[in-house]
């Protein structure tokens, strides 16, 4: 593939992530995808600039997972003998969830189209989800005699409980943007043709505010994940007297004060 399997945005403290080999439908094998969002979202998070980012595909899907056909392949990951296999995972799809989880801007997945088997993972592995009436997602793993080897178990259980996980992993079902705004896999679903401009919405609600302020509570909210409540405290204690010392919260005081629009400068 001759083009960049991924676009990166920047604009108005908003990233835009997309990937981009929309004739395959946007898959994370057989193409240089891993290594272009890995790419991606490292200088999303380098860029004080950012302070949020959006992730969605090229139409009509948002990813199609692994390419199926390549399972077929001798060479490929999915033909190596077991110890290989395993280690290409730690050095390939597993480090996107290692990437998304540890970005310290929220995340919010625009789900254009499907997102099957590790393209529906990836939308979980997202702090927000919105869908366009196009979107479909599948946790399809079982349906091919594998399991899901990209933390989609992990994310599927924190985002919809284990009932809900358990069902879809399960089954191996697709399901359709409603019934993903009814079981709450999905904020919202909106017309295709808005998605993208009601992501920005809400991705411009964030980016108005502190900058500091956003990525010290996605940290924040990361630790509330894996942490009991003493040591949850303790970190939420110590970030807090960190931001009071910053200049973006004296500048929403006083403008709170004052009864005027804050003017943030991120530091």
């Amino acid at each position: 593939m001759n083009k960049s399997p991924v676009l990166l945005d920047i604009s108005d403290r908003i990233a835009t992530v997309t990937l981009n080999d929309p004739e395959r439908r946007n898959p994370v094998t057989g193409n240089d995808m891993i290594a272009a969002l890995l790419e991606a979202f490292e200088k999303v998070q380098a860029d004080p600039e950012v302070s949020v980012m959006i992730l969605t595909g090229a139409d009509p899907a948002f990813c199609a997972g692994g390419d199926v056909k390549e399972m077929n392949n001798p060479d490929s990951i999915f033909r190596k003998e077991p110890l290989g296999a395993a280690q290409s995972y730690v050095d390939g799809v597993q480090r996107l969830p290692q990437a998304l989880y540890n970005l310290d801007i929220p995340t919010i997945a625009a789900v254009n189209g499907p997102a099957v088997g590790a393209g529906c993972d990836l939308t979980m592995m997202c702090d927000m989800r919105i869908a366009s009436e196009n979107a479909k997602f599948g946790e399809v793993f079982l349906n091919l005699g594998i399991i899901p080897g990209d933390a989609g178990s992990w994310f599927l259980l924190r985002r919809l409980g284990h009932q809900r996980a358990a069902d879809l992993t399960y089954s191996g079902r697709m399901v359709g943007a409603q019934e993903a705004l009814e079981i709450g896999m999905v904020l919202e679903v909106v017309p295709h043709a808005t998605l993208l401009d009601r992501a920005r919405e809400r991705a411009a609600v964030i980016a108005a505010k502190p900058p500091r302020a956003v990525r010290v509570a996605k940290r924040l909210m990361r630790n509330a994940e894996r942490m009991d409540l003493p040591d949850f405290l303790n970190s939420a204690a110590a970030y807090q007297a960190l931001m009071h010392q910053t200049e973006d919260h004296h500048e929403a005081v006083a403008a709170f004060i004052e009864k005027r629009k804050p003017s943030f400068t991120g530091r």
